[in-house]
């Protein structure tokens, strides 16, 4: 099975996709990790996946139409893996689930303060909550979409993805 968790930064992506792997043991797969590898088993990804890269913010911008194109290319010999990344949903990639996290305004602040993200950005995020982008956007690419409001603790939101990637299809 082949599982994408997106989700506004700060929704807790990365964290839960890295303990439901080890749970499942799947490979987990980020999708900036992915982006600026060059090597991936057997297959060379070149850089240009990145339009342009930020090393005061350690950002990138990842070129989505390579990107999907090559992690599709990669997908099709792969299986038991979870990619995470919140580009993730604008795009159309052969997997099986895909799970949007979700939290509230309050939490996701926080969070993103802690991740010392500055003001500008912060209010991006929050207003990309707001509006439901990423299910939004993940709706627009895909026949079914989960929603998983994440604010709660890590092992509830864990247990409520697993439940839905048991149900059948």
């Amino acid at each position: 099975m082949k599982i994408i968790i997106t989700g506004t930064p700060g929704t807790g992506k990365t964290v839960i996709a890295g303990k439901l792997g080890k749970k499942l043991e799947y490979k987990v797969i980020n999708e900036k990790d992915f982006a600026l590898k060059t090597k991936s088993g057997k297959q060379t990804f070149s850089k240009s996946l990145i339009k342009k890269s930020s090393q005061a913010n350690k950002e990138i911008e990842i070129d989505t139409k390579k990107f999907e194109k090559k992690i599709n290319e990669f997908l099709k010999e792969k299986d038991n893996l979870v990619l995470e990344g919140h580009v993730l949903c604008e795009m159309k990639i052969n997997v099986d689930k895909i799970f949007v996290l979700r939290t509230k305004r309050e939490i996701l602040e926080k969070r993103l303060k802690k991740k010392k993200y500055n003001e500008v950005k912060i209010q991006d995020n929050l207003f990309c909550e707001e509006i439901d982008y990423c299910s939004k956007k993940a709706l627009k690419n895909y026949k079914k979409v989960t929603e998983i409001m994440n604010e709660k603790t890590l092992n509830s939101s864990i247990q409520k993805i697993i439940k839905k990637i048991k149900e059948k299809k």
